[in-house]
């Protein structure tokens, strides 16, 4: 498959990609583990005390911050990697029979 050569406005000859690295679908999962690593995020944090020398604070310990901040982290971090190495469709062309 040739490549269409163009000429930017220096003069200089530029490729032009046949096709896209990613497709759309692996956009939509990146930006589903992005969103789920970012809401990982912010579920574990906070549980500050104003006191900590003197109060201990339980809220650290709750259900949240324990198993689902770090499970949904897990997703997103899955996801990107998913994202990463799926291979988009390629678009069946007719052969040339010769």
């Amino acid at each position: 498959m040739a490549t269409k050569k163009t000429t930017s406005k220096a003069g200089a000859p530029q490729k032009e990609n046949p096709a896209m690295l990613f497709g759309s679908r692996n956009y939509l999962w990146m930006a589903i583990g992005l969103g789920a690593i970012i809401i990982g995020f912010i579920l574990l944090s906070g549980g500050a005390s104003k006191h900590p020398e003197t109060e201990f604070g339980e809220s650290m310990f709750n259900f949240r911050r324990l198993w689902i901040a770090p499970l949904l982290l897990l997703f997103g971090f899955f996801a990107e990697i998913y994202a990463i190495f799926r291979r988009p469709k390629q678009h069946a062309q007719p052969q040339e029979n010769k």
